[in-house]
C-alpha cells in the first residue's frame, strides 16, 4: 500500500514539474548542440573576416611593391630618350587627359638623364580644353629647357585634338600611311522635337534666363542659338589655327583646305608641312636624339585602379561622363 502511494507521489511530482520523467537529458543535449552551432558560426565569421583582411594586406603589399618598382626607373639610368604615350581620345579621363600627360611631361623634362622628350601619339582628337592645357605646358617646358628638344612620333592617327598637341612640338615624325590633320572643331547632338510631336509628348521646360535652355535636344533650335554655337566653334577653331601656325611656322604650306577639317596621309602631311619626316620612336631615338635607351615616363594606372575597373566599379562614372558630354565642342 505504501509503495503504491509513493509511486503516485513521484508521478505527481514529475507532472507538477511540467516535464515527463527522462526528458531533461534531451534538453541538455539540445542546449549543448545549440551552443556548439553558435560557436561554429562565430568561428566561421571570424575566419571569413581574417581571410578578407589578409587578402587586403596582400593587395596593399602588391600595390606598394608595384609602385616602388615602377615609380622612378629613370633614376638608375644615364643618358636616354624620354617617351610619353598619348593613346586614345583627348579627354578629361584616360591616357589622353591633361592630368595624366602633364605630370609625365614635367618628370621627363626635369630628369637630368633625358636628352630629349618624345610624345608618341595615336589619337583621333577630343577635348579642346584638355589639348590646350597640354599645349600650354609643352610651351612652358620648352622655354624652361631650351636645350632639350620635344618631338612627336605619330602612330596610326594624329588628328584634330591629337594634332593640336603635336603642332606644339619641335618636330613631327609620321608613317607614310598615318592619318594626320583634321584641323577643325565640331559640336554634335540630336533633336527630338519631331518625334515628340508624332508620339504626342509635350516638353515642359522652365528656365530662369532666356537662353538657359540653349542646345536642349527636346526644344527647337532657334537661329539665335545656332549663331551663338557657331560663334563658339569659330573662336575655338581660330585658337587651333593659331597653335598650328605658331608651331609649324614657315614649314607650313597653307592651302584653302589646310584648316578645313580634312585629314591626309602621313606622306601628304610631310609635303604640306604638317609633319617633318618619317620615323618611329626607335628610329628617332637612335638617329635623331642619338640616345637609343628609351625610358617610358607615361603615367600608367596603378593596381587598385585596374582591379576596380575589372570588377566594373567605373560603370556609374562612365554613365555620368557620357551624359555630361552632351553638346560640347570637340576637336574631332
Amino acid at each position: 500500500m505504501s509503495d503504491n502511494t509513493n509511486d503516485k507521489l513521484d508521478s505527481g511530482a514529475a507532472a507538477g514539474n511540467g516535464a515527463p520523467a527522462g526528458h531533461w537529458e534531451r534538453d541538455v543535449l539540445e542546449k549543448l548542440v545549440f551552443a556548439t552551432l553558435q560557436e561554429q558560426r562565430a568561428h566561421r565569421r571570424w575566419s571569413i573576416f581574417f581571410k578578407i583582411f589578409g587578402l587586403l594586406i596582400v593587395l596593399f603589399a602588391l600595390w606598394v611593391f608595384y609602385d616602388y618598382n615602377t615609380a622612378d626607373d629613370s633614376e638608375t639610368l644615364g643618358r636616354h630618350t624620354a617617351l610619353i604615350d598619348i593613346s586614345g581620345a583627348i579627354e578629361s579621363e584616360g591616357a589622353g587627359s591633361a592630368a595624366v600627360v602633364i605630370p609625365a611631361l614635367d618628370k621627363a623634362f626635369s630628369d637630368a638623364g633625358s636628352v630629349a622628350v618624345v610624345l608618341h601619339i595615336n589619337s583621333p582628337g577630343g577635348s579642346p580644353v584638355q589639348a590646350g592645357m597640354i599645349v600650354d605646358e609643352m610651351q612652358r617646358l620648352r622655354k624652361g629647357y631650351p636645350d632639350k628638344p620635344l618631338y612627336v612620333v605619330v602612330d596610326e592617327m594624329c588628328a584634330s585634338g591629337g594634332y593640336y598637341i603635336a603642332a606644339a612640338a619641335d618636330r613631327i615624325y609620321v608613317n607614310k600611311a598615318s592619318v594626320v590633320g583634321s584641323i577643325g572643331v565640331l559640336m554634335d547632338g540630336f533633336g527630338f522635337t519631331g518625334v515628340m510631336e508624332k508620339v504626342g509628348v509635350e516638353r515642359r521646360l522652365l528656365t530662369a534666363g532666356d537662353n538657359k535652355g540653349f542646345m536642349d535636344p527636346f526644344s527647337p533650335l532657334t537661329d539665335k542659338h545656332k549663331a551663338h554655337a557657331q560663334g563658339m566653334l569659330n573662336e575655338i577653331h581660330q585658337q587651333f589655327i593659331e597653335v598650328v601656325r605658331a608651331g609649324r611656322g614657315k614649314r607650313l604650306k597653307e592651302t584653302p583646305d589646310t584648316f578645313s577639317g580634312l585629314y591626309w596621309t602621313g606622306a601628304k602631311a610631310v609635303e604640306m608641312g604638317l609633319a617633318d619626316d618619317f620615323g618611329t620612336v626607335d628610329s628617332v631615338a637612335r638617329d635623331v636624339v642619338k640616345a637609343e635607351d628609351i625610358v617610358d615616363y607615361t603615367q600608367h594606372e596603378g593596381l587598385p585602379e585596374r582591379v576596380l575597373k575589372k570588377f566594373g566599379a567605373a560603370m556609374g562614372a562612365g554613365a555620368m561622363k557620357a551624359a555630361a558630354q552632351q553638346a560640347q565642342p570637340a576637336l574631332r
